[in-house]
């Protein structure tokens, strides 16, 4: 029965679980386009850009590569360059 109610919980949580990857993986093409997951790393310094409607467009590096991101929101108080984050999306078609 618990191995009934475990496999029930798991069954139900596949849309929910999130990997976390590093740029060096996901330029790899260690992640296909379209699926969600976290991909953490620093802020490479001189990438932020921000646009109009709170768009900002800033660069994920690990040290051994870089990955655009692009963000529509309000930034965290802590967020800069050089700064370690943790960010959850999907990756585009354009990498």
């Amino acid at each position: 029965v618990l191995s009934a109610a475990l496999g029930l919980v798991l069954f139900a949580m596949r849309d929910t679980i999130v990997f976390f990857r590093s740029p060096s993986e996901v330029a790899a093409k260690a992640v296909p386009v379209g699926t969600r997951f976290r991909l953490g790393g620093l802020v490479s310094e001189g990438s932020i850009r921000r646009g109009p409607d709170q768009v900002v467009e800033f660069r994920v590096t690990d040290g051994g590569a870089a990955i655009p991101v692009r963000y529509r929101g309000l930034l965290p108080d802590l967020f800069r360059e050089g700064q370690g984050v943790v960010t959850e999306g999907r990756l585009g078609e354009a990498g």
